[in-house]
């Protein structure tokens, strides 16, 4: 028995040693996996992963309202004892209990894109959405000659990126442009046909309307269906946020006067890179905030506008 003992304690350093050595494995949860900029986002953290030499799991639920969902799936991350999780919190205050078991067990937790009411996390990578609610403040402003009754299709509640862009555009218009009322708003629901049926509510309601401003992709797509419906095609200046091919047609259309995008590839790479970091015994940076752009047909063409609407995706995911 005794000389059976330093066989086995070398087996035992060899089966550790092959355990450090595997390739680290970062879980990356988006809100929803549905629209473009989930995909755009799901592009960067691929990339990410081949240039730092680490495997990406991408797993979310289908749409962004089903936070119970996602905390099932990053609930099942920490069972499989993934090397890091990057996650997009679908509501602010649900996902705080699964962020603090994984940072509980170990792992560090990068939380991007929309934050929770909780400091426990690794990194917070993000547009910084109130500034992004008012730079669409101040472009609808600027489109209306800083005087009209406007009115905005919401996300959802709880979810803290797209509520912070709302409180920036709220609070832009109270303190800047006296002349512009704010005078419906209505919750698209992260679905684009209950954002059709928010943007009709609103233009019914308020028939003499002047401007518009939704605040997601989805939102985005279901209010300009809304316009083209009514035939309010450059009658209703309209303000979207983020980006589709179809948000980008109605652009050029004149259905949509300007959108509001952010950088979602850069926000998956940074993502995993700041968790790669970590992992490493590195000291990432606390919190990233990634600046949002306006896009109009004027600078739809340049071509630091093209890499942000129109990544390349095929590139990195293989899609049917």
């Amino acid at each position: 028995m005794k000389k059976a003992l330093p066989v086995l304690l070398a087996l035992a350093l060899a089966v550790a040693g092959c355990r450090g050595s595997r390739r680290k494995v970062i879980a990356v949860i988006p809100k929803g996996t549905s629209h473009l900029f989930w995909l755009s986002v799901q592009a960067g953290a691929v990339a990410a992963g081949q240039d730092l030499g680490v495997e990406v799991l991408w797993n979310g639920p289908a749409t962004e309202t089903e936070y119970s969902r996602q905390i099932q799936i990053v609930d099942s991350m920490i069972a499989r004892r993934v090397d890091g999780i990057a996650l997009a919190a679908a509501e602010r205050k649900a996902l705080v209990g699964v962020v603090d078991r994984a940072m509980k067990a170990g792992i560090p937790v990068t939380v991007f894109d929309s934050g929770l009411d909780s400091d426990n996390y690794t990194s917070f990578v993000a547009t910084d959405n109130y500034q992004a609610g008012r730079l669409a403040a101040r472009t609808l402003a600027r489109l209306l000659g800083g005087k009209g009754k406007v009115a905005v299709v919401m996300h959802a509640p709880g979810s803290f990126s797209t509520m912070e862009r709302e409180r920036g555009f709220d609070e832009a218009v109270a303190q800047e442009f006296p002349g512009i009322q704010v005078v419906a708003r209505q919750f698209g629901l992260s679905d684009r046909a209950k954002a059709v049926a928010a943007t009709e509510n609103i233009l019914t309601a308020h028939p003499d309307i002047d401007g518009l401003f939704a605040s997601t992709e989805p939102s985005s797509t279901g209010a300009a269906l809304a316009l083209r419906a009514r035939n309010l095609a450059g009658k209703v200046k309209f303000v979207a946020f983020d980006s589709s091919e179809s948000m980008i047609a109605d652009l050029k259309a004149g259905v949509i006067d300007a959108m509001v995008v952010q950088d979602p590839f850069r926000m998956g790479y940074e993502a995993v890179r700041t968790l790669v970091e970590k992992i490493n015994g590195g000291n990432p940076p606390r919190r990233m905030d990634l600046p949002a752009r306006v896009v109009s047909r004027d600078n739809l063409h340049d071509p630091e506008v093209q890499k942000l609407i129109s990544p390349d995706l095929d590139r990195y995911l293989k899609r049917r």
